[in-house]
């Protein structure tokens, strides 16, 4: 974002300081050490009760065998579990210890607009050496979490898990009850990271096509089809495999690392249970870029809450759960034996585990990580595609006027496309593409038409989809036909339904819009500096639809209010303050304009917010 609403570059040329020459070591023994998930270490610190002093301030961290400065809370990464009651006023009193401007937010949780926490939107942001107050009544129960909003102290450490305490107690009983905050961790400066991928959007991008892939579609499609499906990429200067900003390569100057709950993967954190008990898992994604993949070989899975909200019970093999979303679990290990809590990114570039074991010191086999796809004709051309293209490894993306990409007129050769109306190439009809004189089905009956503002027609915006899908019950790419059960959104059913029966009187609907090789992420082909607020009038009931212009996914969470996703019918689904819009798809959410003020919206990718995707809410 090219404001100073996150901007805090200051502490990174500070950690930067404090990492090189030869007053490193000394620097680095100058600051307490952070206390971490050690391996095999059960308990995660806790704060309970309703007053709070929370020091937001440097700490020495070693997550990747590099000594590292992290942005710590009490000393500790993540921040402590705040143990909260529905019902109680609560009060954080929280210092800033760093050289530069501090932030905390406090995430899914409804409150006053200026207790927030999102500097230059809701407050001032907190000085260094100044300490800021936080109060607020506790108006929900479930798991949430809390982090910086200020630049890119996120990504270095500042984050933390909410457990809310219902006042009539849990709706559904556990003997055990574990956080599993999944997370990644940048060496180095953050900042860095982000001006490489300006520079060079697929820099962290390793699973680029190979000589072997080639041959492989040669021996199974053909020689033409293999070099046409390579044609039509690089004519969209676009990458079948570009799945997340940064991923876990450690050959290019930058090292990540995943973790669960501090601990990355050779450090095991460990959960116990006794065979026979209910274990209640509360996983958050608290990564500043990372999608995760979720499940526990050897155990069914029941999905009870998702975001905070209880739902309908739904047993999976596996969960896709997307940057800011939480999801409530139970597992019931009956054996005398340890499971793997296993999570794999999106891109499948790398992988963190935990352990759940009778005894401490136990392990399980780590299965091998899944081989990535190709994205597929749904996430290019949305309800474009037919039914049985959902696993195929190629299709036609749609770029925009004035971009340097080309559209692929000539692919009459490639298997499976049938005649296909409605693409655009800057709003210009492409005419009509055959193969065998057939006529293309549409997987969802007649798809809706969107209009793209003006502003989308420019050099911040590469493609632009004309009929995208709006089904909710695709895993997403890399996780179709696993042979595993898989949860998507349209198994997800919020007990007691919306908070409000009124139906919207006033639709808004936005396109999530970027330039994927120039690192340019909007809404509506406008980045926040150039952007205007939305307005919502206090009290109306309204429905925000989104249209995901783009190949990539985006979890987009609108501040101080829920957003309560609907079926592709229209009919309320799952109430969620997170919700992550697929590749080339539409989705529809009702929201209950009740909170006077001034808020964030953004995708909740960090870098694609800082670089644009992010808008300003105001209620009045």
């Amino acid at each position: 974002m090219q404001q100073n609403v996150f901007r805090g570059g200051a502490v990174n040329r500070w950690r930067r300081r404090i990492l090189q020459g030869a007053g490193a070591a000394a620097a680095l023994a100058g600051l307490a050490p952070a206390r971490l998930m050690a391996a095999g270490q059960m308990q995660q610190p806790i704060l309970r009760g309703t007053e709070f002093d929370l020091e937001i301030a440097p700490a020495p961290v070693n997550f990747t065998g590099t000594p590292q400065v992290a942005t710590a809370v009490n000393g500790q990464v993540p921040a402590p579990i705040l143990y909260w009651r529905e019902g109680d006023t609560i009060t954080l009193r929280v210092t800033n210890r760093l050289p530069v401007t501090s932030s905390i937010h406090w995430h899914g949780i409804l409150l006053p607009a200026e207790m927030d926490g999102v500097p230059g939107i809701s407050f001032g942001g907190i000085l260094p050496g100044q300490t800021f107050t936080y109060r607020f009544e506790v108006k929900q129960s479930g798991t949430y979490w809390y982090h910086s909003h200020s630049e890119f102290q996120e990504q270095s450490g500042l984050y933390g898990p909410i457990v809310i305490e219902p006042k009539g107690g849990e709706r559904v009983k556990a003997d055990r009850d574990y956080v599993v905050m999944l997370t990644d961790w940048v060496d180095g400066d953050p900042a860095k990271v982000f001006a490489k991928l300006k520079k060079m959007s697929d820099f962290f991008n390793m699973n680029q096509p190979t000589v072997g892939q080639f041959l492989s579609d040669v021996g199974q499609n053909g020689l033409s089809a293999a070099l046409e499906k390579r044609k039509m990429w690089n004519q969209m200067r676009m990458l079948p495999t570009d799945f997340s900003d940064v991923t876990a390569s450690r050959n290019l100057g930058v090292r990540l690392a995943y973790l669960i709950n501090g601990a990355p993967a050779d450090k095991n954190w460990t959960a116990l249970f006794r065979p026979g008990e209910k274990v209640k898992l509360r996983f958050i994604n608290g990564a500043a870029t990372t999608i995760f993949d979720v499940r526990i070989p050897g155990l069914k899975m029941t999905v009870v809450s998702a975001d905070g909200q209880d739902v309908e019970p739904v047993a999976v093999d596996e969960f896709r759960i997307s940057v800011a979303e939480t999801y409530d679990v139970l597992v019931e290990p009956l054996d005398d034996r340890a499971y793997t809590i296993f999570a794999q990114s999106i891109g499948r570039s790398g992988f963190v585990r935990a352990t759940l074991a009778p005894r401490m010191g136990m392990s399980a086999p780590v299965p091998e990580m899944d081989a990535p796809q190709w994205l597929a004709m749904q996430d290019m051309m949305g309800a474009m595609a037919m039914p049985s293209m959902g696993g195929m490894h190629h299709g036609a993306a749609v770029p925009a006027q004035g971009t340097q990409g080309k559209a692929p007129h000539d692919m009459h050769s490639m298997e499976g496309m049938h005649d296909m109306q409605g693409m655009s190439h800057g709003g210009m009809p492409m005419g009509q593409m055959q193969h065998g004189g057939h006529s293309m089905q549409m997987a969802q009956g007649t798809p809706p038409k969107v209009t793209h503002a003006r502003t989308e027609y420019g050099p911040g915006v590469d493609m632009h989809v004309d009929m995208p899908r709006t089904n909710l019950d695709d895993p997403g790419v890399n996780l179709r036909a696993n042979g595993r059960r898989v949860l998507t959104y349209a198994d997800l059913r919020t007990i007691g339904g919306p908070i409000d029966d009124r139906q919207p009187t006033r639709e808004i609907e936005l396109h999530l819009t970027g330039n994927m090789e120039r690192f340019m992420w909007s809404f509506d082909g406008q980045k926040f500096s150039e952007s205007k607020p939305v307005h919502f009038r206090k009290g109306e009931r309204l429905r925000i639809v989104l249209v995901n212009d783009t190949m990539m996914n985006h979890p987009i969470h609108l501040h101080g209010m829920w957003s309560e996703l609907e079926s592709p019918n229209g009919d309320f689904q799952v109430r969620k303050h997170t919700i992550n819009v697929q590749p080339a798809q539409r989705i529809t959410y009702r929201v209950t304009a009740d909170a006077p003020g001034h808020w964030a919206y953004h995708c909740h990718l960090l870098y694609h917010m800082e670089a644009g995707m992010f808008r300003e809410v105001v209620v009045s």
